[in-house]
């Protein structure tokens, strides 16, 4: 005869920013990652406490003093629909080998979600691979988007000075504070230059390429310098969206579907209702967006 298991009592709490806390996030994701190094303190630092545009949003399950799952989604403002609000980039999730298979996800992002609805968030976005997207779409009740682009080339992309591009139905806004924040990620620090009325943007990626992005900023929102070091590869990796009316990628192949780890994709949920599906057709993101590289 086998003794029963126990159901363990968890109890649901709002992340924490303390270096208690992030200790055992990182703990969490070394459990659940063990090929995962960027999960360090300065990261998880970097990531949940120092982001110009607020603290991360999500929420732990408890075992107690045990630490069971986390979901963390990191604030930032975005042009939805022709006006700008505070959306939330769903980011990071774990759970312990010994608590998976409970639903515990899902409870977290519930509660992240309808705690983001309250303090005024507009909407939740993502970029999910092929495993998860069913969940995020089922579950929680978001739309796909598109799948994102994925090309090397060379060259520019082709973005437009800012004022002169086609209208979208989704687009990162960045404070220059915010774009700053997001250059100095201590895992893998964005290099920027600034090109006519463009700038640059570029990370570490493959190992024959960089991941590239370019952006049309208004006035105010530039940084006040060039962060550039070192020379600039010419081979270039572009992962992301841009509206239909601006599709050219001249010098910029689309990578075989056998050749990617995973297809990405582009996720949405609406919080407040305002803007309940995006235009597929119409939408500006790059590696800048989500947290690839």
């Amino acid at each position: 005869m086998t003794a029963d298991i126990a159901t363990p009592t968890l109890t649901f709490a709002p992340v924490r920013y303390d270096e208690a806390a992030l200790a055992q996030y990182g703990a969490l994701f070394a459990a659940c990652f063990p090929d995962a190094s960027k999960f360090t303190p300065a990261y998880l630092r970097w990531l949940y406490a120092d982001n110009p545009d607020g603290a991360a949003a999500g929420y732990d399950a408890w075992d107690g003093e045990r630490l069971a799952a986390h979901y963390v989604c990191v604030p930032g403002v975005a042009r939805i629909g022709g006006q700008d609000v505070r959306v939330l980039l769903s980011l990071n999730t774990a759970t312990h080998p010994d608590y998976q298979g409970k639903g515990l996800f899902t409870k977290l992002a519930a509660l992240t979600y309808d705690s983001a609805r309250e303090q005024g968030y507009d909407a939740v976005y993502g970029v999910a691979n092929a495993n998860s997207t069913p969940g995020f779409i089922r579950k929680l009740g978001f739309q796909l988007v598109r799948p994102l682009e994925a090309r090397l080339g060379w060259g520019g992309v082709g973005t437009r000075p800012h004022g002169q591009g086609a209208p979208a139905s989704f687009e990162r806004q960045r404070s220059a504070a915010a774009l700053a924040w997001r250059c100095a990620n201590p895992d893998n620090p964005v290099r920027m230059r600034r090109r006519g009325a463009l700038w640059q943007f570029d990370a570490a990626a493959l190992s024959v390429a960089r991941a590239y992005g370019e952006l049309a900023l208004p006035a105010g929102a530039a940084p006040d310098a060039n962060q550039v070091a070192g020379g600039w590869a010419p081979a270039r990796l572009f992962l992301g969206l841009v509206p239909d009316s601006e599709r050219r990628f001249t010098g910029y192949p689309s990578i075989p579907q056998r050749l990617r780890p995973s297809p990405l994709n582009l996720i949405y949920r609406s919080l407040s209702g305002r803007v309940a599906q995006l235009d597929p057709s119409a939408i500006r993101f790059s590696f800048l967006d989500f947290d690839a590289y």
